[in-house]
């Protein structure tokens, strides 16, 4: 049986599970790169150039690439992890998917220009927003987590339904996805569009998926 020790804090210098809320944190400059890059792409207004854009996601995930390696150079011995070592570094790479998920979204939305139909333009940003609800929603959940590993809080009913939260925004996402892929496939437009619209949507639809491996990584923490 294994001990941690909730007054981690105290015994070392920095707490790993801290450099998780600055790792997520990078999540949501990602999502407002893409955010841009899609008004721009089926509004057709007035945008920073896609070179730019994606630039500018390349050097976010980057960073994060960064704060993850900092992270994970810089792990105490087991004993005095908040969490298990394994579960902390599984959660680490779930969300680092989010932020690669992210980068593959605007490469491949700037891979060409596509023509997106007008009447799927709403359904796209629609969906966007459901995939940013779901990652915001994670960010109470990681600090709840936080706070209950390292006893700083007993509200575990609490941090549980914010899990729960996240999970329902990602079917919320599921939903979306499932049928705005239908009225993509419906379009008479040259296959090469559709593939490389339905990808754009995969890439979205990834980043919810790995906000809630994320939830649950984060309920798994909290077992017992």
């Amino acid at each position: 049986m294994s001990i941690r020790l909730p007054f981690f804090g105290l015994l070392a210098k920095r707490d790993p599970m801290e450099g998780l809320v600055e790792h997520y944190n990078k999540i949501a400059e990602c999502i407002a790169t893409i955010d841009e890059s899609l008004e721009c792409y089926v509004g057709g207004g007035v945008c920073r150039e896609f070179e730019e854009l994606t630039r500018t996601i390349d050097e976010i995930e980057n960073h994060a690439d960064v704060i993850k390696r900092n992270i994970r150079n810089h792990l105490p011995r087991g004993l005095f992890m908040p969490v298990e070592k394994p579960l902390f570094l599984s959660y680490t790479k779930s969300q680092d998917n989010i932020l690669d998920s992210a980068q593959e979204a605007l490469h491949w939305l700037a891979m060409r220009k596509v023509d997106i139909p007008e009447d799927i333009q709403k359904d796209l940003i629609y969906l966007l927003d459901a995939v940013e609800r779901t990652t915001i929603l994670l960010g109470p959940a990681l600090e709840a987590t936080i706070a209950l590993v390292n006893g700083e809080s007993l509200d575990r009913d609490g941090t549980k339904n914010l899990y729960c939260k996240v999970r329902r925004e990602r079917e919320n996402v599921r939903t979306l996805k499932n049928e705005l892929q239908k009225s993509v496939y419906a379009k008479d437009i040259p296959f090469k569009d559709i593939y490389q619209i339905l990808h754009f949507i995969g890439c979205l639809d990834d980043m919810a998926h790995n906000t809630e491996n994320c939830a649950d990584f984060l309920r798994s923490m909290i077992a017992r």
